[in-house]
Formats: structure tokens, sequence, C-alpha cells
């Protein structure tokens, strides 16, 4: 957490002071910027990458700003907690960072309507003081799941998933579609984690991929632990391929982590900062991917083959220019019924609306 002591002068430090809010050196009140997070900043995933978007707020905005996180918050009422916790203590604008923090958003937002609330991954804004944000991960997905459909040598492709929710679902019908497309042999195996950080089940849930014959893991979870297990597998003589979540877990390169998709978080932050400095802040919902910066590729490393890695690089030009859509058709639901017709692309609506596989995917999704 960013703290200063500054020396502060004139009638803003002195309203400041007696508001309990922070000053700066001209005696302007600090904007006081907070964040929840589910898991801790040192997951090397989720959680880190919006922690990194918190210090790209301190080092755009310098003295204009005081940022505050807690982590590792559960969701649920602990969450309602947190948030209101933070109101209190003086907080601008609350970043909420977990879909499951998606209610006590917006119940906390209800009984503090002069400060701004913004919640990741949801859809609920009940009071004009709320606003939603997400990233087009999917976008990431098809690319990974393209290399993973060139890399397996046993037709084998695990992912590890954390909640059956539209964003979830998405991801995993992107990868293994892109995956089909260039090994129709693939199958898919998700084991559901039904967590978003618990190292020692994500862990598990590598290791029971693995005792099935998958070859590659990719994994909706933001622990590094599949990438452990998956190196220890190595070791031991195995040939495992895994892709960074969120961020690079680069640790594990070049294998297993052979790739990986990352949520840049940071230019979304640095905007709706300044949007709250600048008194333009509205209500809204933005989702960002590629195009917009919010969704990289980190680096591809030699283990993956240079025609692979040339493909690869091709599909996220062609996703960043908006000359290639993910889920454009022909595409087929599980059930045969047609999603998508020939040339059709999907809407926003039919994305975060998903709750289906597609055609070729093995097993239910849980309800």
């Amino acid at each position: 957490m960013k703290r200063r002591t500054l020396l502060t002068t004139g009638a803003g430090a002195a309203m400041a002071a007696a508001m309990g809010i922070p000053a700066r050196a001209d005696g302007h009140a600090k904007l006081k910027v907070g964040f929840i997070y589910v898991g801790p900043i040192g997951d090397g995933g989720w959680t880190y990458q919006h922690d990194q978007g918190r210090l790209a707020v301190e080092e755009h905005f310098g003295d204009a700003v005081e940022t505050v996180y807690q982590e590792s918050v559960p969701e649920g009422a602990d969450a309602e907690r947190a948030i209101t916790q933070m109101a209190l203590g003086g907080a601008n604008i609350i970043f909420t960072t977990s879909f499951g923090y998606m209610e006590a958003t917006n119940t906390v937002a209800g009984n503090f309507p002069d400060i701004k609330f913004e919640h990741a991954t949801g859809f609920m804004r009940d009071h004009a003081n709320v606003a939603t944000y997400d990233a087009r991960f999917y976008e990431g997905r098809a690319v990974l799941g393209h290399m993973a459909g060139r890399l397996t040598k046993t037709n084998r492709i695990g992912y590890i998933a954390s909640f059956p929710i539209p964003e979830v679902i998405q991801g995993i019908n992107s990868a293994f579609m892109h995956a089909r497309r260039v090994n129709p042999e693939v199958q898919m195996e998700v084991i559901w984690a039904y967590t978003w950080f618990d190292p020692a089940k994500e862990a598990d849930a590598a290791k029971a991929l693995i005792e099935q014959g998958v070859d590659v893991i990719m994994q909706h979870t933001d622990s590094t632990a599949p990438q452990a297990a998956a190196a220890e597998a190595n070791e031991a003589g195995g040939e495992i391929y895994t892709f960074g979540q969120a961020s690079d877990m680069s640790a594990f390169a070049p294998m297993p982590r052979v790739a990986s998709i990352i949520d840049n978080w940071n230019p979304y932050y640095i905007k709706r900062v300044q949007d709250v400095m600048d008194g333009t802040w509205e209500s809204g919902h933005s989702w960002g991917g590629m195009a917009e910066g919010e969704v990289e590729i980190g680096t591809i490393t030699d283990a993956v083959p240079a025609e692979v890695k040339a493909e690869a690089e091709e599909m996220i030009a062609a996703i960043t220019s908006g000359d290639y859509h993910p889920f454009t058709g022909p595409i087929t639901k599980q059930d045969g019924s047609v999603f998508l017709a020939e040339g059709e692309v999907a809407t926003d609506l039919q994305l975060v609306q998903m709750d289906f596989y597609l055609e070729g995917m093995l097993g239910d999704i849980p309800s």
C-alpha cells in the first residue's frame, strides 16, 4: 500500500485534514482509490494483474492519488463488510474485482451514493454510481486454443475451470473450437474446481488431467499450481504444455508454460480514475479486448514450433484489427442446434448469456 507524509498549506489542506482526507502538497485533497481482491496480490495470476493496475494508477497520478486495497476477501457477506469499510474509510472510487462481489457491490453502493463503484466481470448496475467492466478473454483463449490443438500429441487437452458462468464457458468454447479447427481429433477434458484461487485444488486438478492422458493444460483459475504440477510431471519424463492465466507466469517458461493470456487492466484503471478527477465519470459497461490493449498474449517460447507461433501471431493481428471475431459462424451447439449461421458473428448479448457447450464437447455444464 502506498503511503506518503506531506506538509500541506492553505484552505484546501485544512479542509482535507478536517475531513480526514489525505492531502497533496498543493493543498488539494488526494483522490482515494480502493480495490477489493478475491485472492492475494502474490497469486501470480488474476489478483496480481489487478494489483499491477493499482500500481499503474499510482505511477501515473503520483501525489494526486492514494490507493488502498484489501486482499483475499471471500465472495459473499464478507465482501459486503469489506466494501463498506473501504467506503467508510474515505475511498472516492472502489473497484471490486471478482464476479462474486456483484450483489455486495450494488448493496453497498446504494448506501454511499457519492462514491463511485466499479465491479469487474458482472452485469448488475442497480444504482447510478455503479459501473461494470470486463475483458474479452475469449479472444486470448482462441489463440491459446489454436496453439493447443497444434501442440498436443495425445489429442487430449485439459481445462481447469473455476465456476460455470458465461465468462468461463466462453473461454472453454473458444479454446475448444479453435483447437478443433486445426486438429479435428482433439477432445477437451474439463475439471470444475469451483474456486478462483486454491493452489491445492488446482494442483490436484492438473495432476488428475495428466493421469488421464492430457498433454496440454489450460486454466481459468488464478494460481501457478497447475504450472508447477506440469513442471513436476516433465521432470519425471513427461511433455506437458501449459499456458499462463491472467498474468505471464513466465517463471515456468520456456516449458511447461509456452505462452499466456495476460489481463492488462492498467489503461482502464487510469482512464476511470481520470474520469473521476475530471467530473466526467458515468455509469456504464466496458468490455475491452485485444484492440484496447486489455487482453494480451505473453511471449511465445521457442518450445512452440516456428510455424505455430507465426499462426498465433497472425490470429492476434486479425483479432486486434477487427478482421476476425473468434465466434464467427458456422458454429453448432453441443445439442446439434445452430448457434451461428455461416458468416454470422456472435453479438455481445449472445456471449454474455452463453450457457452451453459447442458441438464436440464431452460432458455437461454443471447447473
